[in-house]
């Protein structure tokens, strides 16, 4: 019987930040503009990158808003 390990993930990561007007709804922290980029990998190799804009906090790390 051959066994098959397949291994799927998404890593994201924030490239660029710059300081934003707003508070976040949930904690309350300052907010800012990220340039984001996503790779998504199988079994440990990238096959897919994305990069994206997007508001988060800077306290919690909480995505506010995405503009994929």
């Amino acid at each position: 019987m051959v066994c098959f390990c397949f291994l799927v993930d998404q890593t994201r990561k924030v490239r660029q930040c710059k300081p934003a007007a707003g508070i976040c709804s949930r904690c309350g922290g300052g907010a800012s503009v990220a340039d984001m980029k996503t790779a998504t990998r199988f079994c440990y190799v990238p096959f897919y990158w994305k990069t994206w804009r997007a508001i988060m906090c800077t306290f919690c790390g909480a995505i506010l808003k995405s503009y994929r």
